[in-house]
């Protein structure tokens, strides 16, 4: 695990607060050198950093890098770290810094790749590396469970070979203990600190920590000095050598102590920007110990997706879904119940293993407790327990004892106990409430359950909501958006203007985003599904219409799915839709799943996508979307102006400076195929279509079919800045005017005045720049247009950015500020 040599230091970066970051999807088809050609293209859209996907060793062929299996190299595969350094000195020749995304949870569980690993399963408890691993030895016998077999190990035993000092099972290999490479076996198995077995066991017998329910990943034990060291030494050094400026932070839920990590790491480190992959629920704040920058930004996300959502046309779109799809209440029909559902299905099955390992922590406590209340409580009334309490969790974890209790409440204690037939048995929910509490002692046993709790609750929240009742709960998919609200996705302007009056006033280096390599649809398709809620009619009579005319849906929440998912995304290719809807009805998990697949629902699903949604029927579901093609248009221009000025560090991911048409991964991970010619110019790209589904959203026409797109309510007209202009023009004003972005920049909503203000948003930072932005556009047009509603400027004149020669003072009439583009970025210019 020796270094590599490093090169050449490279000079610091200018900043250590990034003003916009552009995010790299790192893979063996996209290497360092890659992005290093795309380095002057990116630099001259305006961002000041480029943000990578996780560049340590990882599994052989890795599309995503976040299965590292040795922290002290820099990825082979990608350039070594020569390639890594030659990037970063081609990114500072152009005034560029790096942000690098950093994996502390877990490693892959590849112990031919994982050399640490490889030595614990040869040499056990007693191997120097065994504290790198959150493994359970008193649980299995004392071996590792490892999940790989095809089949119970007896009908595979002929599949079993030693030889060299390795077990062998097809393409997986394993280290022999020293002295029974002679054994039988039978016995030589026996022999090991670890036992092969059937993948089915993982749901109920794993003993070592995991990655949500990705057996793939063994979870780490950072917050063991030795271990951050060993884990973080090339990073820092990285860091120290000027190579790398800032990080991104992986999942930081899934640590013993997030705090303590972030801690050590910003000691390390120096302070250097950092940002943590927390998702936040609604109304949930980021721990104010943390010393970090911020999030990364999905509660951004959140809040500018809701901006453009209509709270009355989604209430109407929601019971033109019950009635169409008749779902149960707990199967998609209504939102807290299907979570609540996905919640214990998730626990029960698929976290099974992780709610016992709890559940036995809790009974060794209570049983060697001093104090006698805690005595006597049977194993399955604390599993019954802790599984009653940790499906009420409406966060993803707490992180003290006073954040636990705010969450598991009195309320939610009083509804689990109804779990129980006999009322003396329910009080082990007090008894396990209480431990979460920490009221029965704090010595490290204690310790180990608060934190097991709260990873196993972060486990839990992750898969029931982003992984099961997303795909389960489905009027509005735009809404079921990582970090989302789909129970209430709209959201009021003021309710904005709340939420970024405070991240500029707590967390002005924060990350925001609208997507990244997670998010299931880019924004761009979310902005026009958001669409629908000004339309549910529209929507619900051209569904009734289609559904008659295509292939029968296997159930009717496949269909409002399917056909709603060809909306957002337009002409697209059919193997794109299939592999987005097959991976849905995986994910939801009540037809089909990813371990008992079945065949003939997912065949059905196949047969009615290509009739359908991308067939013939699906002609008229275009011609609905190219009927509000200029709403859409809005949202899209609308989103992105938003995110770029509002507080905090935009962080662009790949392709979304022009239009980025994308579903759930592994569609949103396809490499970008970045310009070359005129980098400076951006005519390359202006209306170039990506190959993978990029665009200019300024080649985006048409109109309502009410008239033209000035009559239809200020959404725009064919012409106008498209999405490409509006970035780069949003990014200049950023590196032109840092003082209005940055830490100490301020935030003023700017209210429009008349009978339409409340289509138009805007907002000034720091008295230097004001953005406007169209908000419903189509229920702007049919309410009758703008009607003479102004937009009171702050004192001075102000020049349009995306149309040069135009100005404004004083109260701008808005239908003029939108006359080509529904959006505005105005940029003051002299006093009035």
């Amino acid at each position: 695990m020796t270094p590599e040599r490093p090169g050449p230091v490279p000079s610091p970066a200018a900043s250590p607060v990034p003003s916009a970051t552009y995010r790299l999807q790192l893979q063996p088809d996209f290497r360092f050198e890659a992005a290093a050609a795309a380095v002057p293209y990116l630099a001259s859209l305006g961002v000041s950093h480029l943000h990578l996907s996780p560049v340590l060793e990882a599994v052989p062929g890795s599309r995503h890098g976040y299965d590292v299996v040795d922290h002290a190299r820099v990825r082979a595969e990608l350039g070594g770290e020569e390639g890594l350094r030659a990037l970063a000195r081609t990114a500072r020749e152009h005034g560029l810094g790096l942000v690098v995304d950093i994996v502390p949870n877990h490693m892959a569980m590849s112990p031919r790749h994982n050399r640490a690993l490889w030595e614990v399963l040869r040499e056990g408890p007693e191997s120097p590396y065994a504290r790198w691993f959150d493994i359970d030895w008193r649980a299995g016998g004392g071996q590792v469970l490892l999940p790989v077999l095809g089949a119970p190990v007896g009908e595979v035993l002929d599949d079993l070979r030693a030889d060299d000092g390795v077990l062998r099972y097809h393409e997986h290999a394993f280290p022999l203990r020293d002295g029974t490479a002679d054994l039988p076996l039978p016995q030589l198995l026996d022999a090991q600190w670890y036992r092969p077995v059937w993948w089915r066991l993982a749901r109920t017998e794993l003993n070592y920590r995991r990655f949500f329910s990705i057996s793939e990943l063994i979870g780490l034990r950072v917050e063991d000095p030795e271990v951050f060291e060993a884990t973080h030494a090339t990073v820092l050094r990285l860091l120290r050598e000027g190579v790398v400026d800032g990080l991104r932070v992986d999942h930081p839920d899934g640590l013993a102590d997030p705090g303590g990590y972030l801690a050590r790491l910003h000691e390390a480190t120096g302070g250097r920007w950092t940002v943590v992959e927390k998702i936040l629920a609604d109304g949930e704040r980021l721990p104010d110990a943390w010393p970090v920058a911020g999030t990364t930004g999905y509660d951004a996300l959140r809040h500018v997706d809701g901006l453009f959502t209509d709270a009355a046309g989604y209430g109407e779109l929601l019971g033109r879904y019950r009635a169409f799809a008749a779902p149960q209440p707990d199967l998609g029909g209504d939102w807290a119940a299907t979570v609540r559902r996905a919640a214990y299905r998730v626990l029960t099955h698929e976290l099974a293993t992780e709610l016992d390992r709890l559940t036995r922590l809790a009974h060794r406590l209570c049983a060697a407790s001093p104090q006698p209340a805690p005595r006597d409580r049977a194993p399955w009334a604390l599993g019954t327990a802790l599984r009653e309490l940790l499906v009420r969790l409406e966060v993803y974890r707490p992180y003290t004892a006073a954040d636990a209790g705010e969450v598991v409440t009195g309320e939610a204690a009083a509804e689990a106990r109804l779990a129980f037939a006999v009322p003396e048995e329910a009080g082990a929910v007090d008894v396990v409430r209480d431990l979460v509490l920490g009221r029965y002692g704090d010595g490290p046993d204690h310790e180990e359950f608060r934190a097991r709790f709260a990873q196993t609750a972060s486990a839990l929240r992750a898969k029931s909501v982003e992984d099961t009742a997303f795909y389960r709960y489905v009027p509005l998919l735009s809404a079921t958006e990582v970090g989302g609200n789909p129970g209430g996705p709209a959201l009021d302007p003021e309710v904005f203007h709340a939420y970024c009056a405070r991240v500029q006033r707590d967390w002005p280096a924060t990350g925001t985003v609208v997507s990244t390599h997670d998010t299931k649809r880019s924004a761009d398709v979310r902005a026009a599904l958001a669409v629908l809620t000004e339309c549910p009619a529209r929507w619900a009579d051209v569904l009734a219409e289609v559904a008659r005319a295509g292939e029968g849906a296997p159930d009717p929440q496949l269909a409002w799915a399917a056909w709603q998912t060809v909306f957002g995304l337009g002409p697209a290719d059919g193997g794109r839709v299939r592999d987005a809807l097959l991976k849905h009805v995986r994910e939801a998990g009540l037809h089909t799943g990813w371990t008992e697949p079945g065949a003939s629902y997912e065949e059905a699903v196949e047969a009615f996508v290509a009739a359908g949604p991308c067939g013939a029927p699906g002609e008229r579901v275009a011609e609905l979307r190219k009927a509000v093609e200029s709403h859409v248009r809005a949202n899209v221009l609308g989103t992105a102006l938003v995110h770029l000025t509002m507080p905090g560090v935009p962080d662009l991911y790949q392709g979304t400076e022009h239009e980025y048409l994308a579903l759930v991964d592994p569609d949103n991970r396809r490499p970008v195929d970045f310009p070359t010619a005129h980098p400076a110019t951006g005519s390359d790209g202006e209306s170039r279509e990506h190959a993978d589904g990029t665009g200019d959203a300024g080649s985006a026409g048409g109109t309502d079919g009410t008239g033209s797109a000035r009559g239809a309510g200020g959404a725009g007209s064919a012409g106008g800045a498209g999405k490409t202009v509006v970035t780069r023009a949003a990014l200049a004003l950023r590196a032109r005017r840092p003082g209005a972005f940055g830490g100490a920049a301020t935030y003023e909503p700017v209210r429009a005045e008349g009978p339409a203000a409340e289509h138009c948003v805007a907002f000034a930072r720091s008295g230097d720049v004001v953005t406007a932005v169209t908000r419903l556009s189509l229920r702007l047009a049919q309410e009758g247009g703008w009607r003479g509603t102004t937009l009171p400027l702050p004192p001075g004149r102000w020049a349009d950015t995306l149309a040069p020669g135009r100005e404004f003072t004083g109260h701008a009439r808005v239908e003029e500020l939108f006359a080509d583009t529904p959006v505005a970025l105005l940029e003051r210019v002299g006093d009035e």
